[in-house]
């Protein structure tokens, strides 16, 4: 493998480019017509440009990008995440024209991809489950009387869903009806595909999922969790790992389980197995996330791997460089999305010219970033700037750590997450570990953040004024 095309943009281009690099292997970046001037697009040794500014006219163009592959020699795709890094038939198309897809094997992104085939691939592995049906349904009647059988609350989920989208909570009967038409609704509308099922709704519930890696020679590594749990519109903004709940025996337990998930369909390459956990540390299987995760930096830090490195080796064939007893948990490490998004109005995207935009250094500091001062913020995309990520011997050390560097991330033209980030981090149920996915509906307000930067306006202003009057009152004589 010489040459490798990221189907992708932004940090992670970056993030996958800089390990190809080390590892002495040729970089192509793709780029639509709002990432010309990308700083992913000068960090690629060549770069193509694929379209208009739509993701429909350029990232998701997949018959496009493999012939701009193709026509620069490139031997292998990496798609990155989001995009096309769970689309199976780009995959399928990826090595049908003999290129190397670097993720997982068409059969097993579409049997993940569909959280009703995965449920019923994971059934013999006797893994658990959140009780409900593993069979779409359409027929309110039915609906009421499994509803009826599993208890109220449910949860109402789309098969192909994703990011909260055909998902509903229904705490009583009268209600099932309208929230399961808005359900299909939403899910034909997002996904092209109407089907829902039930299941219990999990009240209290944690997010931790476990990072696995698999490889042609029949082994599949667990990389530990990550805790998941602060989310907006059931997307995540803060991760960290290890959590702060698991036991050693439980860790183990959810390990092992998330390798027999892979083991299910056939796994290659890295993948995400996620977990809710209820209040009473009772696991249960979630879904599969087939490609690398936006939070992985947390992993790679505490285990000492590099993720990207390991994908690009067992997409060549090679056999992971390691045993599972070889893998140990050292430190602690979290992560802030920094998006582009008003914490004070719903979290709705903020696009502008980034008229500042200094990032934070120092040790146990990495910024995984794909801006630069004076870019646009596209609204095309996802608006995700970068990943913080803080790493420290402690929790408390890279909490502590994080405070820090968010203090120190300077950005001016648009919001961010930023406040939110520092918010999350200073709040005693975060810094006790005792929290679950309501956490921003549980403890967070903009009233609240908005009151906690006019305090700290206020202090700074008090500091100047007292610095202001003691210069004052320096004797100053006059030049002679």
């Amino acid at each position: 493998m010489k040459k490798i095309l990221i189907a992708n943009r932004g940090e992670i281009a970056i993030r996958v480019m800089q390990t190809a690099k080390k590892m002495g292997i040729k970089t192509v970046a793709v780029y639509s017509e709002a990432d010309r001037n990308a700083p992913h697009v000068r960090f690629a040794d060549e770069a193509a440009y694929i379209g208009e500014a739509p993701s429909k006219q350029s990232y998701l163009r997949g018959s496009h990008i493999i012939a701009v592959a193709k026509s620069l020699n490139a031997d292998a795709i990496h798609p990155g995440y989001g995009f096309l890094s769970e689309n199976a038939d780009f995959a399928e198309e990826v090595e049908s024209n003999g290129l190397i897809f670097i993720g997982p094997k068409a059969k097993a992104i579409r049997m993940m991809g569909s959280k009703l085939a995965a449920k019923e691939a994971v059934k013999k592995y006797k893994i658990p489950m959140v009780p409900g049906i593993d069979e779409a349904i359409t027929d309110v009647k039915k609906a009421k009387g499994i509803a009826r059988e599993i208890g109220y609350p449910i949860l109402i989920k789309a098969s192909a869903g994703g990011g909260g989208k055909g998902m509903r909570i229904v705490t009583q009967e009268k209600d099932l009806e309208s929230q399961m038409s808005r359900a299909i609704s939403e899910a034909t509308s997002a996904f092209g595909d109407g089907s829902v099922f039930l299941e219990k709704y999990v009240t209290s519930p944690r997010h931790v999922e476990i990072q696995i890696m698999a490889d042609s020679h029949g082994n599949i590594l667990y990389f530990f969790e990550r805790e998941c749990s602060v989310q907006r519109r059931h997307q995540k903004v803060v991760e960290e790992a290890p959590s702060a709940i698991l036991s050693p025996e439980l860790r183990k337990e959810m390990g092992v389980a998330a390798t027999q998930v892979a083991r299910s369909c056939d796994y290659l390459g890295a993948g995400t197995v996620e977990f809710l956990m209820d209040a009473d540390l009772n696991f249960y299987f979630l879904e599969m996330n087939t490609r690398l995760q936006v939070e992985h930096p947390v992993t790679e830090l505490i285990s000492g791997v590099d993720l990207v490195e390991l994908q690009i080796r067992v997409a060549r064939g090679e056999a992971l460089p390691m045993q599972q007893e070889d893998l140990e948990i050292n430190g602690h490490a979290i992560e802030l999305r920094v998006y582009a998004e008003d914490p004070l109005n719903n979290f709705l995207p903020s696009v502008g010219k980034l008229e500042r935009y200094r990032l934070p250094e120092g040790k146990g500091i990495r910024v995984d970033n794909g801006f630069e001062e004076g870019m646009d913020v596209p609204i095309y995309y996802d608006p995700m700037l970068s990943k913080l990520i803080t790493y420290g011997k402690s929790r408390e050390e890279a909490i502590e750590l994080m405070i820090r560097a968010i203090d120190q991330y300077e950005v001016e033209g648009v919001m961010t997450t930023l406040p939110f980030g520092r918010f999350v981090c200073e709040h005693d149920a975060f810094r006790s570990g005792n929290f679950d996915t309501h956490f921003v509906k549980n403890y967070y307000s903009p009233d609240i953040l908005r009151k906690n930067e006019e305090e700290e306006a206020r202090i700074a202003a008090i500091i100047a004024l007292k610095q202001y009057l003691k210069d004052q009152k320096v004797l100053r004589t006059p030049n002679n």
